[in-house]
Order: C-alpha cells, then sequence, then structure tokens
C-alpha cells in the first residue's frame, strides 16, 4: 500500500497519509510524496480544494523519530539544513505554504508534535471528536522547528502556546476548539462528510475571490496596520475577473443567487 494516497474527485483533491502502524509518522518518503502531490495539486486547473486526512486513529504523529529526525541532527550538511528550511515538512508547513488554493485539514485522531505543524498549515481545520493535539517537542530536546510555534501563536495566541509548548502538555477537540485551533468538531464517522461540506462551500465561490482572500491573510499578519489596509484594499480591488463578478452580480439583482441573506439554504 502507499504511504501516501492522492485522489481527485469533483474538484476535490484528497490526500491520505497512510501508515497506520506508525501513527502516520513522516518518514523521508511520506516527505517527499507529499512534496510532490502538493506540487500537482497547485497546478492542476481541475482541482480547487484539497482535504487531508491520515488513516486509523492518528492524524500524524509528527516526523518519524527513528528515520526522519536521526540524519538531520547527526549527518545533515549545511547544504541539507538549508533545503529542509526551504521546504518544511511535508513541502507545505514552509516552501509551498503559498498554494492559493484552499487545504482544509480533516483531523482524525492525534496531531502530534510535526502533525500538529501539519495541521496548523491548513487553512481550516475540521475535528473529529477523537482529535488529540500536542507539541511534545521539548520532552525530546528541541522545540518546532516547521512553522508549529509561529502558527500556534497566529491562530490561538500568546498564552495558548506558552502552555502548550512549555508544558508539552496535550489538549483535546474541544479545548482545540474553544483556543481557535480548529473551525469544528464533529462526530467521528462524520469527519469526512463534514470537511467536504467545507470544501463545497468554498467551491460555490468565485476562485478568483477565494484564492486572492487567501494570500490577502497571509500576507498582513504581522504587519502593521496601514500596510495591512493597503494590501487588502488593493487584493480586493484587483482581484476581480469583470465579467464573473458581472454575472455574479446579476443573479443577486434578479433575486436568484444561491444562499440569499434570510432567505432560504445556501445550496451547494
Amino acid at each position: 500500500m502507499p504511504k501516501l494516497t492522492y485522489e481527485k474527485r469533483d474538484r476535490i483533491a484528497y490526500l491520505t497519509i497512510n501508515r497506520p502502524e506508525a501513527r502516520n509518522a513522516i518518514d523521508p518518503d511520506v516527505h517527499r510524496l507529499m512534496i510532490d502531490a502538493w506540487a500537482d495539486f497547485r497546478d492542476d486547473d481541475s482541482v480547487d480544494v484539497a482535504i487531508l486526512t491520515g488513516t486509523g486513529e492518528a492524524f500524524c504523529a509528527g516526523a518519524d523519530l527513528k528515520t526522519y529526525i536521526p540524519p538531520i541532527i547527526a549527518d545533515a550538511s549545511p547544504g541539507e539544513i538549508r533545503k529542509i528550511v526551504e521546504l518544511g515538512l511535508n513541502g507545505f508547513t514552509r516552501g509551498m505554504h503559498r498554494i492559493p488554493k484552499p487545504i482544509i485539514g480533516a483531523l482524525n485522531g492525534w496531531a502530534l508534535a510535526g502533525g500538529l505543524e501539519t495541521a496548523l498549515a491548513c487553512d481550516i481545520r475540521v475535528a473529529s471528536e477523537r482529535a488529540m493535539f500536542g507539541s511534545f517537542e521539548a520532552r525530546r530536546g528541541f522545540h518546532h522547528g516547521d512553522g508549529g510555534l509561529v502558527r500556534l501563536v497566529n491562530s490561538c495566541g500568546v498564552g495558548v502556546a506558552m502552555q502548550m509548548l512549555l508544558t508539552a502538555e496535550p489538549i483535546d477537540a474541544q479545548r482545540a476548539l474553544a483556543c481557535n485551533m480548529v473551525a469544528k468538531v464533529v462526530p467521528h464517522e462524520r469527519l469526512i462528510e463534514e470537511a467536504e461540506l467545507v470544501a463545497r462551500q468554498i467551491l460555490r465561490n468565485s476562485q478568483a475571490a477565494v484564492r486572492s482572500a487567501k494570500q490577502t491573510i497571509l500576507d498582513v499578519v504581522g504587519q502593521p496596520l496601514d500596510f495591512q489596509l493597503r494590501t487588502e484594499a488593493w487584493n480586493a480591488y484587483t482581484c476581480a475577473d469583470p465579467e464573473e463578478t458581472k454575472a455574479l452580480l446579476a443573479r443577486f439583482y434578479e433575486k436568484t443567487d444561491v444562499g440569499r441573506a434570510g432567505a432560504h439554504e445556501t445550496g451547494l
């Protein structure tokens, strides 16, 4: 069986880490397979949204401490370290984090260490009620280096980051929801269905607007207010395709667009 499955259906790309015997820990093979899959997703015009999940009881237990970490600690040259820094874990914690298409994390179980970093690199996270989140690196003599620390601060704030990183204690799905780490917590058996619902909600929209919004959010994080406002305004008024916008506005004027506020349920 492949260590990563990659499928495409109805404009959605599905990536599933498939090492259940190792709680989906990232070994060098998975790392390379992920890089290839994200590059294909980025470049394939037939897909607009991705859903990332894991097989079995874990989403991802992080980098494989037997096959991934030791060579880096013991033998990596400066050039190899530079390549790692450029790409990050799985390619999209750094390097390809600028893919303009949205990525949804369907978090089916433990997201631990580099698995937490992988989850946090997703744009929207839907968690199973069984999901658990942890940063245990401090127990092993190091801390996050692939975006986990930065994204934890950006998503959840300094207080939550301090608690999780300094105590190296895990939190459950409901605590993650309260911390804004995940968008929603759902029954385990409905996880993929709920992730697909989010994907279809994205797909009903203008993809030019969706991609510009994602890029704008990434551009303005941590920037001064005036820069944020200028960037938002510039991107908002330059992202639209005139013909698409005219057609969408015409539906609004004619009251035929789906999901009119207060009128009826949004169609997908």
